[in-house]
């Protein structure tokens, strides 16, 4: 403990010999080393020649100083330095001419320290300024991230027949993915996925228009096919041409066993039926929200049993990167759900969220977002037409 407690002390003095930013950014030795090195070559090369003056070069220590000391530490450096020059002056030289040389060494190197320091004050200033505006911005980005967090679903809905988990991993803070579900009816529930182009903060705004749009949607009439033709709209009035959202939308009927989707340029979901193993792909059948004018979509549907699942999930997923510029693709996700027995639709999403972290590394260069539902109405009678 004593040991530790003096090499405590010696650091603390140490440091507070420094600038604030050079004493919080290593070790406190190195600065100090170069300064009383530079010092000291100075001074060796001062002793040996006494033919000529080298007092212009005692700046180099000074200089250095002034870019790692502290402001009082810097000023007194000058007198250490004109003491080393007047003591390995000639001796022969006029007291009044060796007064005069050594006063205007000492100004010419208060001079030099006062333009370093006031320059490295000011380096510093902008340094804070800067450090303040980041994390200022930080800030800024988390409210955002936890406004954006407002339009996802908060809770796992209590719908008969349906287990669903869901999950969104921005890749910067805020993100472009959007994924919802709601029940429309006792026997009707909605399910949304959605992806705007890019990521960050533009992404995140036109996700939010976009999850804005969908809740307004729901409490209208209840045409998938018009819906998608008004939200394009209202995005493409929003939005730059450069912008636009891969949307699949999708209604469960929980009594006919069926769903019907309508997928606007997203990704294909997946369909897992239980009783074969087989996996189908939901594709897309028009152009994404945002791009023309017009869209022109077609609904399709599909028949659903019970333990079927469903995965739906952004480019994230497909899309992410190993170190060797592999992605995970589709191949790897058809093959992971094609494993089945999935004790519920959390265990899903964990193992294929697990899976493509796994391969990425943990480090997602887009938006990852992963809806699963599992259709657990197997004691639900199928309603007629």
């Amino acid at each position: 403990m004593p040991a530790k407690l003096g090499d405590f002390r010696e650091s603390v003095l140490l440091r507070s010999l420094l600038r604030k930013d050079v004493a919080l950014s290593g070790p406190a030795w190195l600065p100090l080393a170069l300064v009383l090195g530079a010092l000291s070559a100075v001074a060796y090369a001062d002793r040996l020649v006494v033919s000529i003056s080298l007092v212009y070069l005692y700046i180099l220590p000074l200089a250095v100083g002034a870019i790692f000391l502290r402001k009082r530490v810097s000023y007194s450096l000058i007198v250490v330095c004109v003491l080393f020059h007047d003591y390995y002056s000639p001796r022969n030289i006029n007291p009044g001419l060796r007064i005069f040389h050594n006063l205007s060494a000492m100004l010419c190197f208060a001079l030099v320290v006062y333009v370093i320091q006031r320059h490295m004050e000011q380096r510093e200033g902008l340094a804070k300024t800067v450090r303040q505006q980041r994390d200022d911005l930080l800030k800024d980005l988390e409210l955002a991230a936890q406004v954006q967090r407002l339009f996802l679903p908060a809770d796992k809905p209590a719908i008969a027949g349906l287990e669903i988990a869901g999950m969104m991993h921005p890749a910067q803070g805020v993100g472009g993915d959007y994924y919802d579900y709601f029940p429309i009816d006792a026997r009707t529930t909605q399910i949304v996925i959605a992806d705007v182009s890019g990521k960050g903060v533009p992404a995140a705004l036109l996700m939010s228009a976009t999850a804005a749009a969908m809740r307004l949607e729901a409490n209208r009439q209840r045409n998938m096919l018009e819906q998608v033709g008004r939200l394009n709209t209202e995005i493409g009035a929003v939005s730059d041409p450069e912008r636009y959202v891969t949307l699949l939308v999708a209604e469960i009927d929980t009594h006919k066993h069926i769903i019907h989707y309508v997928n606007c340029g997203h990704n294909p979901a997946l369909l897992f039926r239980a009783k074969t193993g087989a996996v189908s792909l939901m594709n897309s059948s028009c152009l994404p929200i945002g791009l023309s004018p017009e869209e022109i979509c077609e609904l399709s549907s599909a028949d659903l049993a019970g333990g079927d699942i469903l995965v739906f999930y952004t480019d994230g997923v497909t899309e992410a990167e190993n170190g060797l510029g592999e992605e995970f693709g589709m191949e790897r996700l058809t093959a992971l759900v094609r494993q089945g027995s999935w004790p519920s639709a959390e265990d899903i999403m964990t193992k294929i969220y697990n899976a493509a972290a796994d391969f990425c590394g943990d480090n997602f260069d887009d938006d990852l977002t992963i809806l699963v539902v599992k259709c657990n109405f197997d004691a639900s009678p199928v309603a007629s037409s």
